[in-house]
């Protein structure tokens, strides 16, 4: 059984209300980290028209690192913070192999973590096309 408390000094609201909005806070904790551990800590460019392209490139990476997870990851590595995806998916090093006028990625078979990015590819793959 889980139980969760939280105190509010707002009167006059019901209690699923309250809640409410106490989760949507928490999910915007949660991606505010998440753009931190992305590159939004500080803006390292002095002009501020390259600080806005900076930001919209901070915003594409969060954008990937929310679809990502849900579209291609299951289990525990769905919850990996961008942090941990970074060191152990995005890290990971392999090989752009050409053969028979397909390109496939090979991966080195001692990395913990191969599994998860092949099937992750698997899944993206199996996406339909968009366009």
């Amino acid at each position: 059984m889980l139980l969760t408390c939280f105190a509010t000094n707002t009167a006059g609201t019901p209690i699923a209300e309250l809640e409410l909005r106490h989760r949507q806070r928490a999910r915007a904790e949660d991606r505010m980290r998440a753009a931190r551990a992305t590159g939004l800590t500080n803006l390292p460019l002095h002009d501020v028209a390259q600080n806005q392209i900076w930001l919209e490139i901070v915003q594409i990476a969060l954008d990937l690192l929310a679809w990502m997870p849900m579209l291609a990851l299951t289990g525990k590595p769905r919850l990996w913070e961008p942090r941990r995806l970074r060191l152990r998916l995005f890290s990971a090093a392999a090989q752009l192999v050409t053969t028979a006028r397909r390109r496939h990625m090979r991966f080195t078979r001692h990395w913990p973590w191969t599994a998860v990015i092949t099937d992750a590819l698997d899944r993206l793959q199996a996406l339909p096309n968009p366009g």
